[in-house]
């Protein structure tokens, strides 16, 4: 049988070996784990993928452990996926669990579903209970009731009252551990408590006052206790919670709130206001973060897929919004079927309409990338809609000009045609207008109908600026030569 690789250093392990985990530990001390570039330096992978490779237990939890969860995080993703099992398996206990609300949803299945649920249901009694909901809430309900049923029963209500929230709500992202009081406590009882109490959260920054049914009444600043007298009660220096997050609010807008009131937390409570939670500004970063890269990928029609996804998941994701496309695509070319008898006797036609949509759909993407965030961000409204349509308007003619006048002046040099010139550069200045009101009022109508713009403008945008272009620079043409 093999010699256990996480005895002490002086037992008769070789000396070479030693010196090697010595000088890896020193690298993995004196320096970051990221290159110059932000990502996994080469060679401290190689370091722990031969740490996993010998299943040297010591150099791995003393170089892996030392690791920032988020560190953890990115080694995963770097390592191959029998490397991650091997580590996760390797470390046991040492292993840093809230690691995994650092990875990708795939990587995170792949790495738990391995697992045996004894062990996931010990790891998750030692994280807060929201990166707890992190992590179970992508599980299957089976898998996941089966880990619930291996915590303690206090533990398994909570996770399970949080899990019954919809998605991306509040109270899918609330940590369930808090510190409240009543009101007829003394500052001096409350202070006690915070000092005595070894349940309570590691972090916080209010304290809670509630009555005896959990009905929320108010809350005080850390620094306000600190700075008031030991007799003074609660109930005369707490303050109203005026920004309490009902706990089905989407986590958006609740981002919202805490950006609009620069709030460090707050209360989470449910239909009958008592308090069932608290929302902190570091899980409020992280939504932030995730709901801008959904609005990106969703701009681009790609959907929720992630790096790590299989060439089967990320096709499926692709191929509804490339199929809507396609429909699209056949559109505007009947519209360009329409004019087929211009087109072959002026083949230049054929050479320059694509300059006039392409132009045109790059404009309206633009418009409609500057109205789907401020959408988001709730700048956009009924109130200042008017005034930014006639900004994006003017801009759209502005531009159009511009570069009708650029364009038409080639085109009309190009083929030694002062008419063809005037004729793009006239479809320019209708493209480059249609192009602004579709940027900004598609977005604006899929937003009213309950639609998210950044899933479906930009099929219809594209969509709307091919047609239109295509039917104005022939439309034109078919009839500015027919009167000559």
């Amino acid at each position: 049988m093999d010699e256990p690789h996480d005895r002490p250093p002086e037992a008769d392990a070789p000396r070479a070996d030693a010196g090697h985990a010595e000088a890896g530990h020193a690298e993995a001390a004196d320096a970051s784990i990221y290159d110059e570039h932000g990502v996994v330096r080469p060679s401290f992978l190689a370091h722990i993928g031969a740490a996993i490779a010998d299943r040297d237990t010591l150099t791995l939890r003393r170089d892996v452990g030392a690791l920032h969860e988020s560190e953890v995080g990115d080694l995963l993703e770097a390592l191959l996926p029998e490397q991650r099992h091997a580590l996760v398996e390797l470390m046991g206990k040492d292993f840093d669990f809230s690691a995994l609300t650092e990875v990708d949803e795939a990587i995170r299945l792949d790495i738990v579903e391995a697992l045996p649920d004894d062990q996931i249901a010990q790891a998750v009694q030692e994280l807060d209970s929201d990166d707890a909901v992190y992590i179970l809430e992508d599980l299957d309900d089976e898998d996941r009731e089966a880990i619930l049923a291996r915590l303690p029963f206090t533990e398994r209500i909570r996770l399970r009252r949080a899990l019954d929230y919809p998605d991306e709500s509040a109270g899918r992202r609330m940590q369930t551990e808090f510190v409240a009081v009543p009101p007829f406590w003394t500052v001096g009882q409350t202070i006690d408590y915070m000092r005595e109490d070894v349940n309570l959260p590691d972090k916080f920054s209010q304290i809670f006052v509630i009555d005896p049914t959990f009905r929320l009444l108010g809350a005080v600043d850390l620094d306000r206790i600190l700075r008031t007298r030991r007799t003074v009660k609660v109930e005369e220096i707490m303050h109203e919670t005026r920004h309490a997050i009902p706990a089905t609010m989407d986590q958006e807008e609740a981002a919202h709130e805490f950006e609009q009131y620069d709030l460090l937390s707050a209360a989470v409570v449910d239909e009958n206001d008592r308090l069932v939670g608290v929302l902190t500004i570091d899980d409020v970063v992280d939504v932030i973060q995730q709901e801008a890269e959904e609005d990106l990928m969703r701009l681009g029609g790609v959907g929720d897929e992630e790096l790590s996804d299989t060439v089967l998941a990320a096709s499926r994701s692709r191929v509804p919004w490339l199929m809507v496309n396609l429909v699209m695509a056949f559109l505007a070319a009947s519209v360009i079927g329409l004019f087929d008898a211009t087109i072959q006797e002026i083949v230049a036609l054929a050479i320059l309409m694509p300059i006039v949509a392409g132009m045109g759909g790059n404009a309206a993407s633009q418009t409609m990338t500057v109205t789907v965030r401020a959408l988001a961000t709730k700048d956009l409204d009924i109130y200042n809609a008017g005034r930014i349509i006639r900004r994006e308007i003017g801009v759209g003619l502005l531009n159009g000009a511009i570069f009708a006048t650029l364009i038409g002046i080639v085109a009309g040099f190009w083929f030694d045609d002062p008419n063809l010139g005037g004729i793009i550069a006239a479809a320019m200045v209708i493209n480059m207008f249609v192009a602004a009101l579709a940027g900004i009022l598609i977005p604006l109508l899929l937003d009213r109908f309950g639609a998210d713009p950044a899933v479906a403008s930009s099929v219809f945008v594209t969509t709307v600026t091919d047609v239109v272009g295509f039917f104005a620079f022939l439309g034109l043409a078919t009839w500015w030569f027919g009167l000559l």
